[in-house]
């Protein structure tokens, strides 16, 4: 007759289911949870486009002729894991807005501890004939100089690689739109690659200039004759550093990043800014750019960086539309609570959702 379970069984097969299930979850907890994206759209130039003379050869370092080409668009997008869901939606409202969508090429930049290949087919699986590279990006080169700001996802290395692009992308590559992942076009993105730099300027972006300056940083930069003085002969303005069209020979010519690190390790012997990746630049750069149009970046519609509170859109027509800040359309869209021009975004998102039927 078969001996009945004590109760010092129970016990050790409780402690045993108990350590399983804790195990189970530990594992799906390591597990990345992959997204899967439908296909876009295949877009097509039109007639008044100009051809890419000889875009299928290779140049003598192998580098694609394409890729080198100034008839074509250049655009610069950092590319994760946390944020390729609105990578995904801003590159398809890229091209479904462009007139010559076949000649945009895109230049990812992704963190050198990320699964590149992950990254790499999830852009091709989605978008098969679009015109891309993806680079990496090294991110003790710039963990050493981040100080911490008033976000902690403002601090991810990759936030500051729009600060190495000049050295990330072939030296063939002259002009760069820079574009952050939170955000969609709604206007042909070459009218905005065709900003006119002028003979000294290296970047372009919307100013504004009626948003206080001063609080950008803190009282120790102000209070410092030395520091403060840094403006003297400029007329400084707010620009936001998530649409940038930047002329890369002037840059690297001008060794820019060497100057924003050089901000970057002032701030860490003295806090002279709260906000990030964006004070250097300012500071290197506001006053001595080109104004482009505020249509090109309607930022903020993700609120402020503490609580995300919705946000209208400033008065006057609109290209772009960009959630800056903390709050970002797929996270309010997802936990059912958007804002009212989340709704603009909806349509550019790519997400395969498990309820989606084929038609």
């Amino acid at each position: 007759m078969p001996k009945s379970p004590s109760l010092f069984d129970f016990h050790l097969l409780l402690l045993f289911t108990i350590f399983s299930l804790a195990a189970a979850d530990a594992i799906a907890a390591a597990r990345p949870i992959t997204q899967q994206f439908k296909e876009a759209p295949q877009f097509y130039n039109s007639e008044i486009c100009p051809k890419i003379v000889g875009e299928d050869d290779e140049s003598d370092n192998g580098t694609s002729i394409f890729l080198c080409s100034d008839q074509s668009v250049h655009v610069a997008m950092t590319l994760d894991s946390a944020y390729i869901r609105g990578s995904m939606a801003a590159v398809l409202s890229i091209l479904q807005h462009s007139s010559c969508p076949q000649n945009i090429v895109f230049h990812f930049v992704a963190s050198a501890t990320a699964n590149a290949s992950f990254l790499h087919a999830t852009i091709s699986s989605s978008f098969p004939y679009l015109n891309f590279q993806v680079y990496s990006f090294d991110d003790s080169s710039v963990s050493r100089l981040i100080s911490t700001s008033i976000r902690s996802a403002l601090d991810c290395p990759l936030n500051y690689a729009r600060s190495y692009l000049a050295d990330l992308l072939p030296s063939c590559v002259r002009r760069i739109v820079y574009l952050d992942s939170d955000l969609v076009l709604v206007d042909d993105i070459a009218k905005l690659a065709a900003t006119q730099l002028g003979d000294n300027s290296v970047l372009a972006a919307p100013e504004h200039c009626n948003a206080n300056f001063t609080s950008y940083f803190t009282l120790t930069f102000w209070s410092s004759p030395t520091l403060s003085l840094t403006f003297a002969n400029r007329k400084p303005c707010y620009f936001n550093t998530g649409v940038m069209v930047i002329d890369l020979d002037r840059w690297r010519r001008g060794d820019y990043t060497k100057k924003i690190e050089e901000w970057m390790e002032i701030q860490k012997r003295t806090r002279i800014y709260e906000l990030g990746s964006l004070p250097p630049f300012l500071l290197v750069f506001a006053g001595n750019i080109v104004a482009v149009d505020h249509r090109w970046n309607q930022h903020g519609l993700g609120g402020d960086n503490f609580k995300g509170l919705c946000r209208d859109l400033h008065p006057g027509p609109v290209s772009l539309l960009h959630w800056s800040g903390k709050g970002k359309p797929w996270v309010r869209l997802d936990a059912n609570r958007p804002c009212p021009l989340d709704a603009l975004w909806a349509p550019y998102d790519l997400l395969q959702t498990p309820f989606a039927l084929d038609s």
